[in-house]
């Protein structure tokens, strides 16, 4: 299960980090300057990571055993700005089962 942890961590910062790209730069530049260049080259590579975002939400709740109506909250985080985030950390330090370290010996 850590490494589907690791992966949704991991995909959960890309994609809010491409979506936080689009709002906060690529959208204003759209409209007030007239310049579509990030959101043509953002916008598709946000698009294609949110699937990625999405089958690895679903991978990391099926392995925890989340109720469907998490599982459906977390994945709807990757669309709302700064909400990836906050969903990221929720989910590493409160939804994930702690394993138990095991021992060398």
């Amino acid at each position: 299960m850590q490494g589907a942890l690791t992966r949704y961590r991991i995909i959960a910062w890309i994609v809010g980090v491409c979506l936080l790209t689009l709002v906060l730069v690529g959208m204003p530049l759209k409209y007030l300057a007239d310049n579509d260049t990030v959101v043509a080259i953002v916008g598709p590579a946000h698009g294609f990571l949110f699937m990625v975002y999405l089958v690895l939400t679903f991978d990391l709740a099926r392995r925890a055993g989340w109720p469907f109506l998490r599982m459906i909250l977390v994945m709807a985080a990757g669309t709302i700005p700064f909400l990836s985030f906050w969903a990221e950390r929720k989910v590493s330090h409160a939804w994930v089962p702690v394993e138990p370290v095991k021992s060398p010996i």
